[in-house]
């Protein structure tokens, strides 16, 4: 990956075709719910991108990305999508692609296994949570197995944070409880494993200023900027990435449920200092992912 030649580096992608299988039951309504909320015309229609097509798309525009599965097994029995394929695909691909990984915490000591083998031989750089569609407080200590093998290995890791998109509309929200998503959560994790990096995802509505708070006070904790389009980000959030918070602002985009080209849009509308711009969109993430 030539860094240099890269305009932007999304911290924020998912893998969300089956790279190993047909789809799940159920799993067609569940994209088709999540691309009414973000009216997403691909996966409305089945479309969605594979992760080879997701490199395609990057590497055309210079863009390199962040990419990942969601382990969410046993809370939407989704069966979860190879770990090691995704790396695999991502490594065939590593002028843009970097592999961060998913498992559930509940996996215990056997995710904890699998998140060194993944750091070790498949060169996964992170790991992805999703306390809602995971159904768990990222501070249970039940946890702390898996974030220890973690932070020993030296991976980062990236939290989902405030409301989703995902059940978004659908019957009793398919079932998912924002309450996990809370960022304030992630302050326990912050002070248990202060050397691990923590990333909390997305503008965490409604929670923005517990996040603000929590990336303020804890030097380990970074805040993406994925899943809303930029021209909703409220004041505060704006007046945190001009400022005190600038270093640890990412640019995200929660490919393909947003396109880079969108948020890349509407990002160039807001009143954006100039020297913030191009930590924003590469050299904060350059520097967190250590590239």
């Amino acid at each position: 990956m030539n860094i240099d030649d890269l305009r932007a580096i999304d911290i924020h992608t998912h893998a969300e075709e089956p790279c190993c299988g047909h789809r799940d039951d159920g799993y067609d309504e569940f994209q088709a719910g999540m691309a009414n909320y973000f009216k997403n015309p691909a996966g409305k229609e089945g479309m969605l991108p594979s992760v080879q097509d997701t490199a395609a798309y990057y590497r055309e525009r210079k863009i390199g990305a962040v990419i990942f599965p969601v382990d969410s097994e046993r809370e939407t029995g989704f069966r979860r999508y190879s770990n090691e394929e995704v790396a695999t695909i991502a490594a065939e691909n590593s002028d843009v692609l970097i592999p961060f990984a998913s498992i559930d915490p509940a996996k215990g000591r056997a995710g904890a296994r699998e998140a060194r083998r993944l750091v070790r031989e498949f060169g996964v750089r992170g790991f992805k949570f999703h306390p809602t569609m995971q159904g768990f407080y990222p501070n249970e200590r039940w946890c702390y197995p898996l974030y220890e093998a973690i932070a020993e290995e030296g991976a980062i890791t990236l939290f989902h944070t405030g409301q989703t998109g995902v059940g978004a509309g659908m019957r009793g929200g398919m079932g998912m409880k924002l309450k996990y998503s809370n960022p304030m959560y992630l302050d326990d994790v912050a002070v248990d494993f202060p050397d691990m990096p923590i990333i909390a995802a997305h503008p965490s509505f409604p929670w923005q200023e517990e996040a603000l708070a929590v990336a303020t006070h804890k030097p380990n904790v970074y805040i993406d900027l994925s899943g809303w389009s930029p021209k909703y980000f409220p004041p505060i959030l704006v007046r945190y990435c001009n400022s005190i918070l600038q270093d640890k602002m990412l640019f995200g985009s929660d490919w393909p449920a947003i396109t880079p080209d969108r948020w890349l849009a509407d990002f160039e509308k807001l009143e954006m200092k100039e020297s913030v711009i191009p930590k924003i969109l590469k050299e904060n993430a350059r520097r967190l992912l250590k590239l």
